[in-house]
Formats: structure tokens, sequence, C-alpha cells
């Protein structure tokens, strides 16, 4: 990292950043071309989880190409000044790489969507309807490095 002032290395911090985000950004290559899409998705235990229509461009890159880089940014706040080159933000990202797996099992499928509704608010474990987890695909990315910035007061 350039700035090592603005590297975040308290693991507290990076777990408050992945636990109580919103978005998490998967970036992919296709063939030559970058491909960067947002998802809602669960942490725990240095994995992340998202879900996903098995269908689609996501899913077809994964199957050629499953090594990705992740982005996840926590408290965004544009500081605004007099002069336009003044101005500045206030966050704290992490920075990620990882390869995605496919979950086949219908159990581990089930653990990994509570762990993503109960991220976003649902009390206890989800009651699936057998063939809606049938057609979904439920994706687990084991995070293999990661890197954590910050930059404001914080």
């Amino acid at each position: 990292m350039r700035r090592k002032e603005q590297e975040i290395t308290d693991k507290v911090i990076i777990d408050k950043i992945l636990n109580e985000s919103e978005i998490c950004r998967i970036a992919m290559v296709d063939g030559t071309e970058p491909y960067i899409v947002p998802l809602n998705y669960g942490y725990s235990n240095h994995v992340i989880y998202l879900h996903s229509s098995p269908a689609g461009r996501k899913m077809e890159i994964i199957g050629a190409n499953n090594r990705v880089c992740f982005e996840i940014e926590y408290g965004l706040e544009i500081i605004k000044k007099d002069e336009p080159c003044q101005w500045s933000a206030k966050y704290r990202s992490v920075i990620g790489y990882g390869n995605i797996e496919i979950v086949t099992d219908t159990e581990n499928k089930k653990k990994g969507l509570d762990i993503i509704m109960q991220k976003y608010g649902y009390q206890g474990p989800g009651n699936y309807n057998e063939g809606s987890l049938s057609r979904m695909v439920l994706l687990q990315l084991k995070i293999e490095k990661l890197t954590g910035k910050q930059s404001g007061d914080w």
C-alpha cells in the first residue's frame, strides 16, 4: 500500500467493515475484459457468501475463471470545502482476492443463505422452499488475501 498511514491492520475494524457494509463488488476477468458486479452478501469465518441465478454472464465467467477480486466500502462521506481541490472523502474499505466455489450441498446452501439473510436483519434459520433452492446458486468466496484502507478522521 502506497500510503501506509491509511492502512487498516486491526482485524476488529476489518471484520466490522466485512460484517456491517451493504454491498460487495466482485471483479472478474472475461477474456481480456474486466467485469464487475455489485452483490448483497454475507460474511463468516473468512468466507463471503453470495447467491446467484445459475445462468448469466457472471456465472459464465466464474465457470471459465473462478479467480476474483472484491471490494467492500464502509461509511462513505464526502467532505466538502470551499476550494474544489480541497474536497476529500471519509471512508473505510477492504480489497481482497480469492476463488469462488459453487456450493451444491443443500444443507450448506441453507447455512450460507442464513448468513446472508441474518446480515440484512432476518431472524432465525430460514425455511427455504426446496424448489427455489434447487434453482439458485450459492457461491462462496474463500478470502486468500485482504487489505484494508481508510481516509478521514475515525
